[in-house]
């Protein structure tokens, strides 16, 4: 069901599963024009900093992001567009949000791809810590598992949840790290900035990819603790409620 997610974005087209490569390159193109020739931004890392490194950096950030508002957008619609599944009573509507995240994770292995080749276009080498990548991921996949399951089951009963959670991924785009570093940031405000979920495994993300850093571990640690509880609630939540979709749909 999964693969069936992926080839059906694409069914129809002349490039087909091509566009999931050219897509991202297209996006770190234009990031690299828009940002670093037109706005003239840079990351502020001191020293002789590159138009294409900035883009590099902002690239990591909007890959995190994406990852995270593909799926939660998806979610509030996850039942509601298989209400055939809901009839089935030995269906488990429960793997839905597990397919969405397979598909957006196809999407963000081939972004990332896209960054480590252009990293490697752009300075020559990669830092080995990038290993480590999936398991900075794999916090932020749990959480957004989790949220996926109170979403999914709120959409069936609250149709405007479709509508308020793309409002409030693109707010918390903007009150993350995607396009600015945190010490940008006046103090008094940061706090609101570390509590975005999407602003330590961004950080993260880029000490491991960027700038060649070990990760934080207890920092992950925590995290992944608080997702599991997340998504254990979700779960919960999801089981629970699923016993009326029947009825309102």
């Amino acid at each position: 069901m999964t693969w069936r997610e992926v080839i059906g974005r694409y069914r129809g087209s002349m490039l087909g599963l091509a566009w999931s490569f050219f897509t991202p390159v297209l996006m770190l193109a234009v990031y690299t024009f828009v940002f670093s020739v037109v706005f003239k931004a840079r990351w502020g890392i001191g020293g002789e900093e590159s138009k294409t490194q900035f883009a590099v950096v902002l690239f990591v950030g909007m890959i995190v992001h994406g990852l995270f508002a593909e799926v939660l957008n998806r979610a509030p619609g996850l039942v509601l567009s298989n209400v055939n599944y809901v009839k089935k009573v030995v269906f488990p509507l429960e793997i839905l949000p597990f397919i969405t995240m397979g598909a957006a994770l196809f999407h963000t292995l081939i972004s990332i791809g896209v960054l480590l080749l252009a990293f490697i276009l752009f300075n020559g080498f990669l830092y080995w810590t990038v290993i480590f990548l999936p398991l900075v991921l794999l916090p932020l996949i749990i959480l957004t598992l989790g949220l996926a399951w109170f979403l999914a089951s709120l959409g069936v009963y609250l149709r405007d949840v479709g509508q308020t959670i793309g409002i409030i991924t693109m707010i918390m785009m903007f009150l993350s790290p995607v396009f600015y570093p945190i010490s940008a940031i006046p103090e008094s405000i940061q706090p609101i900035i570390m509590a975005n979920p999407l602003t330590f495994i961004i950080e993260q993300a880029r000490d491991v990819v960027i700038w060649g850093r070990l990760p934080n571990v207890w920092g992950l640690i925590l995290y992944t603790l608080i997702a599991s509880s997340v998504a254990w609630l979700g779960y919960i939540w999801f089981q629970k409620t699923r016993r009326g979709f029947a009825d309102v749909l």
